[in-house]
């Protein structure tokens, strides 16, 4: 009978690992995947000190300041948010009990207070399910226009229900699991399972075992296919809010910075007797074309978008019917971002497909941005559309001389006159005369 209980020990212990092992390989290697993905970009200096970055990203990320805006939605999300990471505290327990076959190892070593930060975790479980169903009613009850936009058909629209039914699961997973502890529910009085343990203790004591293993097992298998499904979903954000923050433009918004290449060149041709510089390359070409043209941060905030439709839902171009949504614009880069990926991936780095960013995204689109930061400054984690649309339309114009005929009159003018008016610039005081 010990055999044979051994025996079954060793296989459950040797099934765990496998799985454990299996699922940290497979994540690691996905993010490898990303961020071979992201370093394709051109190199990014965000110019801002050591502690203004620490600051920007705990006040950002980790404070979600942006989330305030909207302080209902910002109460839940926190309570996600800090259910997320402060239930998953436990896994290291389950992960100790899973190699060890153990049985709630920690509480040998910390007494009393183990059960009151189980009581903890139990309470945040419960806040956790709650505010998932409350989101899952807003989604596909309530509809909410920016959860229900053509930006999000398809996998978009799937990915935030898979995730909220998930999370769900697992809490509810985290409380039967307590719920059929008859151990832990004699050593102590929780908050939200004893509430529940009439129910069953009753029942056969083998049965109740059972369930708490089953629950058990559920729970460390959502965690596995959790931590996998994540680098394929927008929640991916969870991991990049962080390095996105830290790397945020924090100069003035609305500042622009002009092209070094453009003006080097137009340096050069001004004083045709100047030197050129040295480890000076002339440009192949100006703007963005693909996402090689794109900054390592610009393709940083494809893969940090949440597509929460924030940025979307204060655009003036979106607000009067025009196309653009700035949403799109950062799903589109990381659509592209991830074709590219995968094309590398079957064919190697060389390989070219003949396709560029502009297939993704229209000039109706690039063209229809007031260049207003609405979106940048309404981001939760400071992704910036309008820099991607900004660099694109310079391809378009210095490039492919593709501008709308109010911009290329401007242009004209400029160059004729030395201003966007059509007088010349001899007349450009005349509308003073009279005063």
């Amino acid at each position: 009978m010990k055999l044979k209980k051994k025996i079954k020990s060793m296989i459950s212990q040797v099934v765990f690992i496998l799985i454990l092992v299996s699922g940290i390989y497979f994540f690691t290697k996905n993010v490898r995947k990303i961020r071979r993905n992201i370093l394709l970009g051109k190199s990014y200096n965000p110019g801002t000190q050591f502690g203004d970055r620490l600051k920007n990203m705990c006040l950002m990320a980790l404070g979600q300041r942006k989330m305030f805006d909207r302080p209902i939605s910002a109460f839940l999300h926190i309570l996600v948010y800090a259910g997320f990471i402060l239930i998953n505290i436990e896994v290291l327990e389950i992960f100790a009990d899973g190699i060890l076959h153990s049985h709630r190892v920690f509480s040998g070593f910390f007494g009393n207070f183990y059960f009151l930060v189980i009581g903890f975790f139990e309470l945040l479980a419960l806040g956790v399910l709650v505010a998932c169903v409350f989101f899952l009613i807003r989604r596909h009850i309530v509809r909410i226009s920016r959860f229900n936009s053509k930006d999000l058909e398809g996998f978009p629209a799937k990915d935030a229900t898979i995730i909220l039914v998930t999370e769900i699961i697992m809490m509810c997973a985290v409380l039967i699991m307590n719920v059929c502890d008859v151990e832990l529910q004699q050593k102590a009085q929780l908050p939200v399972s004893t509430l529940f343990y009439g129910f069953i203790s009753n029942a056969n004591e083998s049965y109740i075992h059972i369930i708490e293993r089953v629950a058990w097992w559920s729970h460390f298998v959502g965690i596995i296919l959790f931590l996998n499904y994540v680098p394929f979903s927008k929640h991916f954000h969870i991991i990049m809010a962080f390095p996105n923050t830290w790397y945020a433009n924090l100069l003035p918004k609305g500042k622009l910075e002009n092209l070094e290449s453009v003006a080097q060149e137009v340096k050069l041709m001004l004083d045709p007797s100047a030197s050129i510089p040295e480890g000076y390359i002339q440009p192949s070409s100006f703007g963005v074309k693909d996402i090689y043209d794109l900054s390592i941060k610009n393709l940083m905030d494809a893969y940090t978008c949440t597509e929460c439709g924030r940025c979307t839902s204060v655009c003036p171009a979106n607000i009067t019917g025009k196309k653009l949504s700035p949403r799109k614009i950062i799903m589109s880069v990381r659509d592209r971002l991830e074709e590219t990926g995968e094309n590398i991936d079957k064919s190697g780095k060389e390989f070219k497909d003949n396709k560029s960013l502009h297939d993704y995204i229209s000039a109706e689109e690039l063209w229809a941005c007031n260049t207003c930061n609405a979106c940048y400054e309404a981001c939760p984690v400071q992704i910036n559309p309008m820099e991607i649309i900004y660099k694109m339309r310079q391809y378009l114009i210095m490039e492919k001389s593709e501008a709308p005929s109010e911009i290329n009159i401007m242009f004209s003018n400029i160059e004729n006159n030395g201003a966007p008016w059509q007088f010349s610039a001899m007349d450009r005081n005349n509308w003073a005369s009279e005063i």
